[in-house]
């Protein structure tokens, strides 16, 4: 499969979010999608803490078991796990780390994330303290997600000269939800940041389960939504209809158009979606050696703003 960098990481352009593990999928499930991936050529797994109440966390350590150095391991700390556990403040940034150690039965985490901005912290003091993790040996880079632009030049200008600095930052994008394009991926390019999408497929609205006039199947991650509202409204449904057209043409699926998309853009180091299963790992994995071309990206942005009729 082919590699991005991330710093010094170099990881798969399509790799696996372990946000299903400990919650949709108990630990006989996590382990048939984590064995899929590796399988499959993956070697980019993001978790975090607060997934599936620190399960996901114990379920992919135990899960990778030997085969831990074969991956670059991403996780991320700062949101609440409870009242005692969140947050930035230098002190926390310590006792998460070896927290997420344990549970992920590692010595050191590759890609150590914030998870969100801290209000209640400057972040230079969360750099500090991540700065100490990472000349401690406990993990060799370091990123964020939730950021806005503003605060990406906020940590940027707090960095002092050889300290450990943000690589990548993770936010949501997809072919339905566009708005890095406006800021945050410009800012990636100038700054030589990383970006790793989450929720590459809409929440499932990109995986072509769902179509205009017939009720989300059951079982889906959509399946209590109502019909013509949000996700699942006529206007969105469309537009997978029409982006449907140009995979199938192609003789692709919606998965793999969605996907190739996105790692279409440069800023793009990992498309990090999500799976419940061996067979939904794979199906994302063959999107990877799809590369668009430049009249195929024109053709699927006007598909995209196409009106409704």
């Amino acid at each position: 499969m082919r590699t991005r960098p991330i710093g010094s990481l170099e990881v798969s352009v399509v790799g696996l979010g372990c946000n299903n593990f400990g919650g949709r999928l108990d630990y006989d499930g996590t382990a048939a999608v984590v064995h899929g991936a590796l399988d499959a050529g993956i070697t980019f797994f993001d978790t975090a803490d607060i997934y599936g109440g620190t399960h996901s966390e114990e379920f992919l350590g135990r899960a990778l078991g030997p085969r831990r150095d074969e991956i670059v391991l991403a996780t991320k700390f700062g949101m609440p796990i409870d009242d005692e556990h969140k947050g930035a403040k230098p002190d926390y940034v310590h006792r998460a780390l070896e927290a997420s150690l344990r549970r992920l039965e590692t010595e050191h985490i590759d890609l150590y994330q914030l998870h969100a901005p801290d209000p209640d912290t400057p972040i230079a003091d969360t750099l500090g303290a991540l700065d100490e993790c990472v000349r401690a040996g406990k993990v060799r880079e370091i990123g964020c997600s939730n950021f806005t632009v503003a605060q990406m030049q906020e940590a940027e200008a707090a960095v002092t000269a050889g300290s450990a600095h943000f690589v990548s930052v993770q936010n949501e994008y997809s072919m339905l939800r566009r708005r890095a394009e406006r800021d945050v991926l410009p800012e990636c390019e100038r700054a030589g940041w990383s970006f790793l999408p989450y929720f590459p497929l809409a929440s499932g609205v990109l995986t072509g389960k769902y179509r205009r006039g017939h009720a989300p199947p059951a079982g889906t991650r959509l399946s209590g939504v109502k019909q013509d509202e949000g996700p699942l409204s006529p206007d969105t449904l469309a537009v997978v209809e029409r982006l449907t057209g140009f995979a199938e043409h192609r003789t692709r699926t919606m998965v793999e158009l969605a996907i190739a998309w996105i790692a279409a853009h440069r800023p793009v180091a990992s498309v990090i979606a999500g799976a419940t299963s061996a067979e939904q790992v794979r199906a994302n994995v063959a999107a990877a050696d799809w590369v668009l071309n430049d009249d195929e990206m024109a053709e699927i942005d006007g598909l995209i703003k196409a009106p409704t009729t």
